[in-house]
């Protein structure tokens, strides 16, 4: 009899074990579920590249999200339009646009394809219909970069930041290796492309988020503060230089990976 009720207590034992272990792999399960995001496209700026989302990227990853970052031509905004565009029809959907700077005004207009769902903007122009980058801009006092002629053209009529305007305006929170290698890769932007307005604004009908530069010397903040209030954007306002994603790319990740759970529920 005392071993028939030893085996009992066992059995007993076990299935609790075993109750426990479900429940725990259940929890597990739940927390490692994949995002409703199929893709989430990264677009860079002005002046810059695909490799701004360096920092951003393995952060992503690891919270299970799959990541495209383009490469824009910077030629004219139909170009950076078409480039996002064929980054999205190959994406598996849904897509959460990413867009800095310039690139805002691109993912407003690209995000109008139905596969986007919603729209992070990361200290970036957001255009309404018949506006640009340049109109935008008039709204408020020339920003330093601007104030202080620290942007160039060549004979071509193509826009490059001096290593100046990287270094005090464009890049300052950044160590200087970092910022030498910015003034090294930063590529020609066709003046055009900030004169061009967008003809449908994407966050009129999407979900927007938007990521404030408090010390942002490329975009007014200001400008910035007034665009996501009137698009209704969540909103937060990071301490940094215009280069957020490099400055604070754990901010910058955190705003994406909350926008693409909202998704989920």
């Amino acid at each position: 009899m005392k071993s028939l009720k030893i085996l009992r207590i066992g059995i007993a034992a076990g299935i609790a074990v075993a109750a426990l272990l479900c429940t725990t792999g259940q929890a597990a399960a739940q927390e490692s579920k994949p995002s409703k995001i199929g893709t989430v496209v990264l677009v860079h700026g002005a002046w810059a590249d695909g490799s701004s989302w360096t920092k951003v990227i393995p952060r992503l990853e690891e919270k299970g999200l799959n990541v495209v970052a383009v490469q824009l031509p910077l030629t004219s905004l139909a170009n950076d339009v078409a480039t996002v565009e064929r980054a999205i029809a190959i994406a598996p959907p849904p897509v959460l646009l990413v867009g800095h700077s310039y690139a805002g005004v691109v993912i407003t207009q690209a995000g109008n394809d139905p596969k986007v769902i919603g729209l992070v903007y990361v200290a970036a122009y957001a255009p309404d219909a018949g506006e640009s980058a340049v109109t935008l801009n008039s709204m408020y006092p020339p920003a330093p970069i601007a104030a202080d002629n620290l942007i160039t053209s060549d004979s071509l009529g193509n826009l490059k930041l001096l290593p100046k305007g990287i270094l005090t305006d464009f890049a300052e929170d950044l160590p200087l290796r970092e910022k030498t290698t910015l003034i090294a890769t930063q590529g020609p932007t066709a003046q055009d492309v900030l004169g061009t307005p967008v003809t449908a604004a994407a966050w009129r009908t999407k979900p927007s988020w938007f990521i404030i530069a408090g010390r942002d010397r490329i975009i007014q903040p200001q400008l910035e503060e007034f665009m996501s209030k009137r698009m209704n954007a969540v909103t937060i306002t990071a301490d940094s230089c215009h280069v957020i994603m490099l400055a604070k790319p754990d901010e910058v990740t955190d705003v994406i990976v909350r926008a693409s759970q909202s998704f989920d529920k």
